[in-house]
């Protein structure tokens, strides 16, 4: 079941959708994003979920941190490119979510021990974990907080570590100069950041709703 973010708008073509359901979603994954519908949560779109596979796949991730768990579609993609041994730290403070994503977990035939779940709000977890101890870390929370959480994934990334900010186009909004919203805002300034500090070697891949990629350089 498509979410509002995997559904082309009048300005996306053909083409935009074709890609985003190149890869066709199992089961499981049906039945993850069709538990976020019903719980008003907004899941990655199809095509966001197949790239976060491949990423993962791709960087040999093997430990993860997830800023909003969901009910489990970008946790399932994760988990999947990691491997047997890939263990993801995933942080949401929606309990009813998070219980949605362990039954998608199970479901997949996943080891309960690889997917590590912490309820709580971002901010507050992400201080507590190790420096420089992830492969690759997804920020898809709440978006106002993101330029915070970006100091947090620059800390925990190792050196070669990848960063992944979803939404990073945030609805079309963020070319637009009349779009002056928090979130907007937040999502440019991110964007910025990691472009101009020299911290980061990025870019912005327009899957789903756009993917700032950046690969922490040193």
């Amino acid at each position: 079941m498509p979410t509002p973010s995997s559904r082309p708008s009048s300005k996306q073509p053909a083409s935009w959708a074709y890609a985003e359901q190149f890869v066709p979603e199992d089961e499981v994954l049906q039945r993850a994003r069709a538990r976020a519908a019903e719980l008003g949560v907004e899941a990655v779109s199809p095509g966001v979920a197949a790239t976060l596979t491949v990423l993962a796949a791709a960087a040999r991730a093997r430990t993860v941190v997830e800023v909003g768990t969901g009910t489990g579609v970008s946790l399932l993609s994760l988990l999947r490119g990691t491997g047997e041994d890939g263990v993801v730290t995933t942080i949401d403070p929606d309990g009813e979510a998070q219980r949605a994503a362990r039954e998608a977990v199970t479901e997949d035939g996943i080891r309960s021990n690889r997917a590590r779940f912490i309820n709580g709000r971002a901010l507050e977890v992400l201080p507590r974990l190790t420096d420089a101890a992830y492969d690759l870390v997804l920020l898809d929370g709440d978006e106002r907080e993101n330029s915070a959480y970006l100091e947090q994934a620059h800390r925990l990334l190792r050196a070669g570590g990848l960063l992944v900010v979803d939404d990073a186009l945030w609805k079309g909004r963020v070319t637009d100069p009349a779009a002056r919203d928090a979130s907007t805002a937040a999502q440019r300034e991110v964007a910025r950041v990691v472009l101009e500090d020299g911290n980061w070697f990025p870019t912005l891949v327009p899957s789903g709703d756009g993917l700032l990629l950046a690969v922490k350089n040193g």
